[in-house]
């Protein structure tokens, strides 16, 4: 039966428990909500299936993978898809594909109040819910065991996640059903709690004073694509922070086997892999030259380049390289931070606002961090004025 001892060997990707056929493996939150399976050995008969379905290691399959990915910067062609997504719209077109199909999209929406799942949607209406990112891991309970059955029924299926999620769900549904299941998944820099991102909503309602009714991850409508800020809407009003995101950066509430993710390289266990272009202006300059989003698309086997293909006419695309250096996690995992234990143990006694003022940007000591740094600037500057007379 599985066994986790250190919590950098689970990914949280319910592969284990989705497998069970005794439904003996509960997935469990710790103290920052992240889930871990947890066995009933009164229903367990050990016929270890869960721990031959555990991908995350690094023999994952890349059986299907070419030699070197093919890279491309991809842009919809249609600019409300671009301006309404993450980076280019790349996801849309893949997913308006699998759909047209009579297919099955499956990502990462909401429930309960803005609490991050994912979430199975056969129109163009439900897949928007997916559209732009959500820096929180969310909860696959239940999703995998949907996803074979759909693909028993003879659906195609187009499934985007962290490549953690997709590993695990390819080695849930095994070769035998794997033809009609497209694997999506993204450059990853880490996953933050689900409690962190719930207690946080809380603070943000007591300090607008309603109840929230929009959330974005990421504002690219106010702030663009290169900004980073999230903001929220009330009935009445309007907020934007980066408090959330300041922890974020500082790679403090990720979860504990993002510090040893086995996919940070160019053999992705997906068909195709979207990011954020960075590098486009090094790359394929002009390209996004209206700075409104690049996605970068890798086709990392010969299903995720016929998919492209069959995209391709409501693209703009221009083959270029990974351009790893702008991508960093695609050679390495994200460095945790050396106070990650400090900080779970502040957050599980004292609360989210306790952990945001000491190690976030909200607090006096951050505060006043930012008045010494704006004295020693200007404090330069009047020196050096009084140098050059």
């Amino acid at each position: 039966m599985i066994d986790i001892t250190d919590p950098r060997d689970c990914c949280g990707c319910t592969a284990c428990a989705s497998i069970c056929g005794k439904d003996a493996i509960k997935m469990t939150p710790d103290a920052m909500g992240f889930l871990y399976p947890v066995v009933d050995t009164d229903l367990c008969v050990e016929c270890g299936m869960c721990e031959k379905v555990c991908a995350f290691h690094d023999n994952y399959d890349r059986s299907l993978n070419l030699a070197s990915p093919d890279a491309y910067a991809v842009r919809h062609k249609d600019m409300r898809q671009v301006e309404t997504s993450r980076s280019g719209g790349a996801f849309i077109a893949f997913s308006d594909y699998v759909l047209a199909q009579g297919g099955v999209v499956y990502g990462a929406g909401y429930t309960d109040h803005f609490r991050v799942v994912h979430k199975r949607a056969t129109t163009s209406g439900e897949r928007d819910e997916f559209k732009g990112s959500k820096y929180v891991q969310s909860d696959l309970t239940g999703i995998f065991r949907q996803v074979r059955d759909d693909l028993k029924s003879g659906r195609k299926v187009m499934f985007s996640g962290t490549p953690c999620q997709t590993s695990g769900l390819a080695s849930f549904i095994g070769p035998r059903l794997r033809d009609n299941l497209y694997l999506v998944d993204i450059v990853c820099h880490g996953v933050p709690g689900p409690y962190i991102w719930r207690d946080y909503l809380e603070y943000v309602e007591k300090r607008m004073g309603s109840p929230l009714v929009e959330v974005d991850f990421r504002d690219k409508k106010h702030f663009g694509w290169t900004a980073h800020r999230e903001s929220f809407k009330t009935a009445t009003r309007y907020k934007d922070s980066n408090a959330y995101t300041y922890l974020f950066y500082e790679h403090i509430m990720f979860r504990h086997s993002c510090e040893v993710c086995h996919f940070t390289n160019l053999q992705r266990p997906s068909d195709v892999t979207l990011a954020d272009f960075w590098g486009w202006k090094e790359s394929v300059p002009g390209f996004n030259a209206d700075d409104k989003g690049c996605s970068l698309v890798l086709c990392n086997t010969g299903k995720g380049r016929e998919l492209l293909d069959a995209v391709k006419d409501c693209l703009d695309m221009v083959q270029t390289r990974p351009n790893v250096d702008f991508n960093p996690n695609l050679q390495r995992p994200s460095v945790i931070s050396t106070r990650r234990a400090v900080f779970e143990d502040d957050y599980s006694r004292n609360g989210f606002k306790y952990v945001s003022d000491k190690y976030g940007n909200t607090g006096l000591r951050y505060k006043m961090k930012v008045v010494r740094r704006k004295s020693r600037t200007l404090m330069r500057k009047i020196l050096k004025k009084i140098k050059n007379g």
